[in-house]
């Protein structure tokens, strides 16, 4: 019986944390990390700061617990994608469409990452980001290499180049997607991958 009890405390318990990491997201991302406090949080949370230091010692414990669930489960998408054997032209395609994917479930992470992440990546506490980054770039500029190796891609492709647009259009995509809106990720994806593969213009 106190086991039966304590289920639903627990997932009480963590449904509340889930929704205080999402609102501490979306503040951070915001108004930036150095400018809120854990009051502004509380606030938003509509509880008092005390009561939140019951579920994270501070703030800088919310932001990594945010950076590391987004890049965990981004990297569990692209590492499936990465062992999955794909061509290299498939498998940029299924890198965009996971990015996106994660811009849906994690808008304000990708934000916050976009802006915090030079400045964050120096600290100690941080500095799994700057891990996750050359893990990202070795992807990337692997199935670039990859593509242009097997005459996928054009063999005047310049890979860095490439890659830090593709990186760079894709992700700020942060800043003005919504979830629920009129396109779902997969189909933003397809419409981007249309137009770095095939270009806009009419063949004629």
């Amino acid at each position: 019986m106190p086991t039966k009890k304590k289920e639903p405390q627990v997932t009480a318990a963590a449904a509340r944390r889930r929704e205080l990491l999402d609102t501490a997201a979306e503040v951070f991302a915001e108004q930036g990390y150095n400018a809120t406090t854990v009051r502004t949080i509380a606030d938003h949370a509509g509880m008092l700061a005390g009561s939140l230091y019951y579920h994270f010692d501070s703030k800088e414990s919310m932001l990594e617990e945010i950076l590391r669930t987004f890049l965990d489960e981004l990297w569990a998408g692209y590492d499936a994608v990465l062992e999955s054997e794909l061509g290299p032209r498939e498998t940029l395609e299924a890198l965009v469409t996971e990015s996106f994917r994660e811009i849906d479930r994690h808008r304000a992470a990708v934000a916050i990452y976009q802006k915090e992440n030079g400045q964050l990546a120096a600290q100690e506490r941080f500095a799994f980001l700057a891990d996750s980054q050359r893990r990202f770039e070795k992807a990337w500029l692997s199935t670039l290499e990859r593509g242009v190796a097997a005459d996928v891609f054009r063999p005047d492709l310049d890979v860095r180049l490439t890659y830090r647009f593709v990186r760079d259009t894709v992700w700020v995509a942060a800043s003005w997607y919504r979830p629920g809106g009129q396109h779902s990720p997969e189909e933003i994806a397809r419409q981007y991958l249309s137009m770095v593969l095939d270009g806009i213009a009419v063949r004629r």
